[in-house]
Parts: C-alpha cells; structure tokens; sequence
C-alpha cells in the first residue's frame, strides 16, 4: 500500500489516543457558529493530525481548519479531507459510536479512506486503486506497518439477501425521504431491518457487510463521507450522489455533499 496510508493511519490513531484521553475526563462543550457541538477534543485531534498530514506535503481541508478560498482549493490535484471527530454529538453522549476520519482525494475522487473508532481501537483502510479494505484492531498500536497491513481482516461486503434488506438509519429520527426509500424497498417482496450505527461507521457496516443500503437524504459535508467513500468503493459498493447519479465528488466549491445512496442495485 501507498505510505501515504502509513503516515494517515498514524495520524488517525494518535488523535484517537488525545480524544480518548478527554472522552475518559469530565470535558466541557461549547458551541460553533452553526451551533454544532465542539470539544476540546476535535481541537486536539486536528492539530496532531494536521502536524503528521504536513508530512505529505499535501494540503489538508479539515472540518476544524479555517475553509480556504475554492480559487485555491481549485488548483490541489491532491488533498487530505479530514474530520479529526465524527460524531461529536455520539462523543458528548458517551456512546463510543464516534470516528477519526481521514481520505486522500486525487483530482475530485476519493482513493484511499482511513476511519479510527477510538473506543473499540478498530481501524479501518481502504485503498481504491488496489481494490482492497482491511479491518485491523491496534491493541494499543500508535502506528502501524507494511506487516500489519498485510496481515490484516479483509473487508468484503455480503451479497445482496434475495428476501431481506438491512438498511442504515435511524430508528427514532427517520425523516420522510427515507421512509419514502424504505418503502420502496418493502413493495419488491423484500423485509426491512433498520441498523443504527452513528458518524462514519454508517459506512464501515456496509463495507464489512453487516448492512445493504445506506441512504442518506440529510445534509451532510465532504469530511463527513470522504474516508467512507473511499473504504466502500474499495470493496465495490457504490456512493452516489442523488443530485448527479454519479460517484460523489470532493473538494468541490460548496463542500456541502448533495443527498447520497451507499450500496449496490437491490
């Protein structure tokens, strides 16, 4: 694999150790402009991941970092797109469903995908131009080698279920257009299970096969799906965009994504 990767891994796994060690303190919340929730522990994250990303010599688009005019964003074939805490909202309820997410994109397309689950020490890789995602748990790992990538669990998606379909969403919060989806799903014959998963993992459940489908008719920005993307597509599951029918692309003048659907055809 690219040591990109390597150096990406290390970066996503020691802002996993800062979060963790806030998320096990009695931390305080205060309030972005957009009234998002922000915690010491996204700003601590993004500063060890921007200071290991510098590396690469690669320009870093983070949720945390100030956004950079799109007439110099426009002229980056390569970028990192980076959320140093996905999930904040999962963190402050303590639920542990949150994720360190890191993607590198080459002219618009998402190729490699790193996704931390600090509580569970679980990282997964996906790598699109070798068509290959790994699951390793690092036990205590601050980095990783070439050897623990080849080494680990291959990710590989389950075939479609000719009679059941587990759709990721939301049990409690599931606004119309996906009940309009669901729906849909259940006119063909086939029974609906509804797996809830928050932040990026939405997207690992798919790639290790534990869910079908997952829709997403909820706003949602570019560092929120990049690394995602990435890990799916790497085991050939498709993130289309519901604006274009085409894969979602990145660095865009907007970095607010359109709608999307995780998945192959049912």
């Amino acid at each position: 694999m690219d040591p990109n990767i390597i150096i990406a891994a290390e970066a996503a796994i020691k802002a996993g150790e800062a979060i963790m060690a806030i998320y096990e303190s009695d931390f305080s919340v205060e309030l972005k402009d957009d009234k998002s929730p922000l915690t010491l522990a996204d700003q601590e994250a993004n500063t060890i991941i921007n200071r290991i990303l510098n590396k690469t010599n690669i320009p870093i688009i983070s949720e945390e970092n100030k956004e950079i005019d799109y007439q110099i964003r426009r002229q980056w074939s390569e970028v990192w797109i980076v959320d140093p805490l996905d999930g904040t909202k999962e963190f402050i309820k303590r639920n542990g469903e949150f994720t360190v997410n890191i993607a590198l994109v080459v002219d618009g397309k998402p190729q490699q995908g790193i996704i931390y689950v600090p509580v569970t020490r679980t990282l997964y890789i996906g790598d699109v131009l070798n068509m290959k995602a790994v699951r390793i748990v690092t036990d205590g790992f601050t980095a990783i080698t070439k050897d623990d990538l080849n080494g680990a669990e291959i990710l590989s998606s389950r075939s479609n279920d000719i009679d059941n379909c587990r759709v990721v969403g939301s049990r409690s919060h599931m606004n119309e257009d996906t009940s309009t989806f669901i729906e849909t799903i259940k006119s063909t014959g086939k029974k609906v299970e509804i797996v809830s998963k928050g932040s990026s993992l939405k997207f690992c459940i798919v790639a290790e096969g534990k869910a079908d489908v997952y829709p997403r008719f909820a706003p949602t920005m570019e560092w929120d799906t990049a690394a995602g993307q990435a890990i799916c597509e790497a085991v050939g599951i498709s993130v289309i965009s519901k604006l274009t029918g085409e894969p979602m692309q990145y660095n865009k003048e907007n970095l607010l994504n359109p709608y999307f659907l995780v998945g192959n055809p049912l």
